[in-house]
């Protein structure tokens, strides 16, 4: 620790009268020793620890020293970890037991991983909490966000800050979460934005389904209740209600609220037009 009172003098002090023609931090103890400063050493672990950086390789070098010895700790705790070499944590990660984690995973910030935790490869982690038991399939992104007992994500799942899924829920693949709280057997497996949403319990969210909560200037709150099933190819135009056990038909568009346990549809007439010939590209001339 260096006293920051005497810091800015010391360093407008150092020179770079050397043959490398190079300041160094170090010749700071010499100046204070001269200024009768008490020094007080402390051992490295490591001799890495005190390994000098002047390039981007070196600079690499010691970052995978870092990380190889946090992959031991994981290790030593036992995680298991696919491939040690390729495992950031650029923070805190904590883990229960018999946690699995894939290759080329990001951990960022502060971390938790419940018991039974599984990680598939190439995902992104940030400042989250899962729970035991849950499946993280590959390629997914996890931001600022809670997730509950034997939830399945993924892959390609995109889970954004203020989500917070319960037990049991499947979020599937290019399915997006953000600021949404989603009730426990939930489902929404296949290519859906939900944003800004509350959706209740045992919900099954169809293919293509989007909540549409911005309208350029302010976003609006969807709420879904529970046992709803919303059909695929479905836009909730929020802010809107979905009321318990209402059935969306796929292709809606849905403006109002939908009643409990009804069928609510909105679709144009699906006509034919007899005679209808398909327009063909003009012949170019020669």
């Amino acid at each position: 620790m260096l006293p920051t009172k005497r810091l800015s003098n010391w360093l407008s002090r150092l020179s770079n009268r050397n043959a490398a023609r190079e300041y160094y931090l170090t010749d700071i103890v010499s100046l204070a020793i001269k200024d009768g400063v008490r020094i007080n050493t402390v051992a490295p672990n490591t001799q890495w620890e005190i390994h000098g950086v002047n390039s981007q390789r070196q600079l690499a070098e010691l970052e995978r020293n870092l990380q190889m010895e946090t992959a031991c700790r994981l290790l030593d705790t036992g995680v298991h970890l696919a491939d040690p070499s390729r495992v950031d944590v650029r923070g805190e990660l904590r883990c229960g037991q018999d946690v699995r984690i894939d290759v080329n995973c990001v951990f960022e910030g502060d971390v938790k991983l419940g018991s039974r935790v599984e990680i598939g490869a190439n995902c992104v982690i940030r400042n989250a909490t899962i729970a035991t038991g849950t499946k993280v399939a590959p390629f997914t992104m996890i931001d600022d966000a809670r997730i509950g007992a034997h939830c399945v994500i993924g892959p390609f799942a995109r889970i954004r800050p203020l989500t917070e899924l319960a037990d049991a829920v499947h979020i599937g693949n290019f399915v997006e979460v953000k600021a949404s709280d989603i009730g426990k057997g939930s489902k929404a497996n296949h290519l859906t934005y939900i944003g800004d949403s509350k959706v209740g319990r045992n919900v099954n969210v169809g293919a293509g389904t989007i909540t549409c909560n911005y309208d350029g200037a302010n976003k609006y709150r969807t709420v879904i209740e529970d046992d709803v099933f919303i059909g695929s190819d479905t836009q909730l135009i929020a802010p809107v209600t979905v009321r318990r056990g209402a059935t969306i038909g796929a292709g809606s568009t849905i403006t109002k609220e939908a009643p409990v346990n009804q069928l609510t549809l909105s679709r144009a007439r699906q006509i034919s037009i007899s005679n209808w010939k398909r327009p063909r590209k003009k012949a170019k001339g020669r």
